[in-house]
């Protein structure tokens, strides 16, 4: 009785920059996707929270962290900011034109990093000890590029700056290699304790382990595989070497994951080109010369040449972990290679990509190849993990790379269509293996809503719209597609029906 009801933080609010006719949709030639795509700009409207003021005057009476603007939260049971939720929300925004919402959701998190030095995991207190993978900077940068805004660029460089820098201090580590030492980055909260939003089960599931020690190690690691966002997943787990196991064998502070070290690139990148644009000269070269050695670290420790990915680098066991996640490729969607090995890369990723057979399912790419049951594992398909891999083949430039990016896109974006089709609901996760599925397992019901799911599917009609059915379009006394053919000048653009053909064609062209 002493506590107020969920959701007593807010007030109503409704985003005064909404509108009904964003320009994307101009671009979605099919009707039924084109209606689609306007259910998903109205969900805008549903998913908007702007804090009371008393939650400023009075922030020791609640959990929840005050900014100053509304937020565009997740759905369900998310009813805060989560941080890399946020990014494709954000992108999501801009495409549907809410230049002061996206703005404003970016200032937030400005206002989060003046004040606690970095973004936590989502907007409570009791995240305040760990952040999420550092997409502040790619947000502004998306900002920026639709509407050229230099001035916020000018106010809020210092805090860019200062959140990489919790980055740099707090959340790299050494890596001996060939008689170098490289520093790349891991995801580690050492703070004490169960999970706060979890307590009850992970106290009980602490049990298990004798010692205090062992137990607040283990408390550490939930943190830390909370903080990649994955928590959780097979990833994580280190058994004798392999990734087998279950939640006890989290190890996720051990392991150096490829997508955060592709992002902290990113960024380092990113503020180089900044302090270019604002004439901060001595700036540039600095995040310029760490870029530069992120690149070299990430190539030397986690490229696998025999395999063609990145993999992920086990501290322990001092090995690279050779199992498949979308983000084995991230590095395509920062640039975080040498690019003018291009060639040379994409001839690797694509035979690599032809041995996974992840093609084999119908509804998107699955988080791992894993049964565990754990909710970042196979068969469940998440949205921001489709758009890496999807965006990561898309920037090659590469004409079959991108054709490839468009066959993903077309799974996703039709499972997710039939899905809404029969529930009217855009969900959390989806089932790779099942077209129109929602995914399944990890600690909580599948949730509603979706902030980023929205925010992937209007990108995406956004960028193939003009081509995108909701289902495979058969008309009647016409050919049926027989797949990429190849003549002499190479490949023709021909019909292309599934991925496994265009990776048949490109290996008996690479062959």
């Amino acid at each position: 009785e002493t506590f107020d009801p969920a959701g007593s933080e807010f007030v109503d609010y409704e985003p005064e920059d909404w509108i009904q006719k964003p320009a994307f949709l101009e671009k979605v030639l099919n009707p039924d996707l084109r209606q689609w795509g306007s259910q998903l700009n109205l969900l805008w409207k549903f998913l908007g929270r702007k804090m009371k003021d008393d939650v400023k005057v009075n922030p020791e009476k609640y959990s929840i962290i005050y900014v100053p603007h509304p937020v565009i939260v997740p759905g369900g049971r998310f009813r805060e900011f989560y941080y890399w939720d946020s990014y494709w929300i954000i992108r999501g925004l801009l495409y549907s034109q809410m230049y002061s919402t996206a703005r404003g959701m970016i200032h937030n998190f400005v206002t989060i990093v003046d004040q606690y030095g970095f973004i936590p995991n989502g907007g409570r207190i009791y995240y305040a000890m760990r952040s999420q993978p550092p997409l502040l900077a790619p947000m502004v940068k998306s900002y920026l590029d639709v509407t050229h805004d230099l001035q916020f660029l000018k106010d809020n460089i210092h805090t860019l700056e200062k959140e990489f820098e919790f980055w740099m201090v707090n959340r790299t580590t050494q890596i001996e290699k060939d008689g170098h030492t490289y520093t790349l980055a891991r995801y580690n909260d050492q703070s004490r304790g169960p999970r706060p939003e979890s307590y009850r089960e992970d106290y009980s599931s602490a049990q298990s382990f004798r010692t205090e020690g062992e137990k607040e190690s283990y408390y550490a690691e939930l943190k830390t595989a909370a903080e990649s966002g994955w928590d959780f997943s097979s990833r994580w787990f280190v058994l004798n070497g392999t990734n087998k196991g279950n939640l006890t064998n989290l190890k996720g502070s051990s392991i150096i994951p490829v997508e955060l070290n592709a992002i902290i690139y990113w960024n380092a990148k990113l503020l180089a080109e900044f302090n270019k644009e604002l004439g901060m000269t001595d700036k540039q070269v600095k995040y310029t010369e760490i870029a530069e050695q992120w690149l070299e670290a990430v190539t030397k420790v986690l490229w696998h040449e025999e395999v063609g990915a990145w993999l992920d680098y086990d501290i322990i066991n001092e090995k690279k972990r050779d199992y498949f996640y979308p983000t084995n490729i991230s590095p395509l969607w920062t640039n975080c290679y040498d690019t003018d090995k291009k060639t040379y890369f994409i001839s690797k990723i694509m035979k690599y990509l032809e041995k996974t057979n992840i093609d084999v399912n119908q509804a998107g790419v699955p988080t791992t190849l894993e049964h565990s049951g754990e909710q970042w594992d196979y068969p469940n398909a998440w949205p921001p993990l489709q758009y890496i891999l999807i965006m990561s083949l898309d920037a090659t430039g590469d004409e079959w790379c991108r054709e490839i990016a468009y066959e993903f896109a077309e799974r996703w974006v039709r499972s997710n269509y039939k899905a809404y089709n029969e529930t009217n609901a855009m969900y959390e996760k989806y089932d790779a293996t099942v077209l129109g599925g929602h995914g399944g397992g990890g600690e909580y019901e599948v949730q509603l809503g979706f902030g980023w799911t929205n925010g992937v599917i209007i990108e995406l009609l956004d960028k193939y719209g003009h081509k995108l059915t909701p289902e495979q379009q058969a008309t009647a006394g016409s050919e049926p597609h027989t797949g990429a053919s190849i003549s002499a000048s190479g490949f023709s653009s021909s019909s292309v029906s599934t991925i496994t053909q265009l990776l048949t064609a490109i290996l008996a062209l690479l062959a």
